[in-house]
């Protein structure tokens, strides 16, 4: 009895998934299989889709091309709409592709009384390769860095910082260090940057000129796009680039959302919508990653740190370990900021808050009031900046995004530290440290330390939480 009593509820147990199974139709459960699916890979495939629309934006708005530069020769507006870009600094990147180029060189000129720069190199995943500059593997005395394609199995010349990255594409973020936002100085930086050399390995001996393209002027959005146009990204990714041995589970995933190494992408419209549904919830879900998963950098404080533990780890190893692959983390990551660091607190170091100090989020149409302390223990400078809470770009519209110890013009108070304002409309007497933010948006700070100290990790220096101001000290209603 016992026995035939087990066999009746397992019978009744599976009769009840059957029952359950048949409530839904083909149709019904191919389309829950491409939104499931499609999260997945929206999340999977982030980082490279990332890497994808700043390429993209090059090749179709400027007459850049790969294996050169494309540059900004002042410092960054909001016609720039890559992810939380630093507006205190003159960008250059080298979108690299050794498919037909064969090895590729990207020299760096020494750091010296004219100039100095941050460099970091990824991979099209955006795994980081190495750093340049004087916190990278050149030490500041410049070097050679050698980009060899996948499985390059030739002897490599002596004198060079060789580099394995394992895709054929991938780009070098450059950040030419600024003294100040003067005429002069800018110009002085950009002169620097354009020291800079790009040439194939195959040209070493008599190396061509490079090509500098001026993007200053361009609206280079790279914002990720949460609708189906994302798996059009993805799909260019795949027909170009090698799959990585890790990724291998994804190659079925991806064919059954159309796309497919060798095979155009064309999806129907009942898998356009499905995409497009899947692509929605994707945002919801990094998002509220975004806004609860970063760590805090200081014991009850709104100050974060833009990585998880587990991503920097992964990041410094190259994802080499067998036994981790933290996808989620550089998912929701890559939603919000683009390049990675091989070394991160030695050239930069980054702090985001999305709040104010009360535990509010930050209202464009508000004023706050974040002040930093005396003596930041940065060997370069520090700034501040806001940005889009919606996209994580530079405000659109706004005359400028940022202060920072490079501006000379702004007011000190009595005891060493700054008052730096975020709002519609600057206090009275502040403009000079004054942010301006859009009524109509919310908005994020991060804070930069260039080249940080011991003090700044140690925390024996902390940078307070952005409080929102009143009438009387501002002058500006709420």
């Amino acid at each position: 009895m016992k026995m035939l009593f087990i066999a009746t509820v397992a019978f009744a147990a599976i009769a009840s998934q059957i029952s359950f199974a048949q409530t839904w139709t083909p149709e019904q459960l191919t389309q829950r299989t491409i939104e499931r699916r499609a999260i997945e890979a929206m999340n999977w495939g982030m980082s490279a889709v990332n890497t994808d629309l700043m390429l993209q934006e090059m090749l179709n708005k400027t007459s850049g091309k790969v294996n050169q530069i494309v540059f900004w020769s002042r410092p960054l507006d909001w016609h720039n709409q890559t992810l939380t870009p630093n507006p205190d600094a003159i960008y250059l990147m080298m979108f690299f592709n050794t498919k037909d180029a064969g090895p590729v060189v990207l020299e760096i000129p020494p750091a010296g009384s004219d100039g100095s720069l941050n460099g970091n190199i990824v991979n099209f995943w955006q795994v980081a390769l190495e750093d340049a500059g004087p916190s990278g593997a050149d030490a500041g005395k410049g070097g050679k860095y050698l980009l060899l394609p996948p499985g390059y199995a030739k002897p490599v010349p002596k004198d060079y910082i060789v580099l394995r990255p394992s895709t054929f594409g991938g780009y070098a973020l450059l950040r030419s260090n600024l003294k100040s936002h003067g005429d002069a100085d800018v110009a002085k930086s950009v002169a620097y940057g354009k020291k800079v050399r790009v040439y194939p390995l195959s040209y070493a001996a008599a190396p061509p000129p490079t090509v500098f393209t001026d993007a200053a002027n361009v609206v280079f959005d790279s914002t990720i796009h949460y609708d189906a146009s994302f798996f059009t990204s993805l799909d260019r990714v795949v027909q170009n680039e090698p799959w990585q041995p890790r990724d291998r589970a994804m190659i079925d995933v991806l064919r059954s959302l159309g796309i497919e190494k060798g095979k155009p992408f064309k999806p129907d419209a009942g898998t356009k919508a499905a995409l497009e549904t899947g692509a929605r919830e994707a945002q919801a879900w990094l998002e509220v990653r975004y806004d609860t998963g970063l760590p805090p950098f200081y014991p009850e404080s709104r100050w974060v740190v833009p990585a998880v533990p587990e991503l920097i780890a992964a990041t410094q190893n190259g994802f080499n370990d067998t036994d981790k692959y933290p996808v989620d983390a550089r998912g929701f990551t890559y939603t919000f900021a683009f390049v990675a660091l091989k070394r991160l607190g030695a050239g930069q170091f980054y702090l985001v808050s999305l709040r104010d100090k009360e535990g509010n989020p930050f209202d464009g149409g508000k004023t706050y009031r974040l002040t930093v302390p005396a003596n930041p223990p940065v060997q370069q400078y520090w700034s501040l900046t806001a940005y889009d809470r919606q996209t994580h770009t530079l405000i659109r519209e706004m005359p400028r995004a940022s202060r920072s110890s490079q501006i000379p013009e702004m007011q000190r108070n009595a005891d060493g530290s700054v008052d730096v304002y975020f709002g519609p409309t600057a206090p009275a007497g502040k403009e000079s440290n004054w942010v301006p933010t859009d009524p109509k948006r919310g908005f994020e700070l991060m804070f930069r330390a260039y080249a940080p100290a011991k003090a700044f990790f140690d925390k024996t220096w902390k940078l307070p939480d952005a409080e929102k101001t009143s009438n009387e000290s501002t002058g500006v209603k709420q």
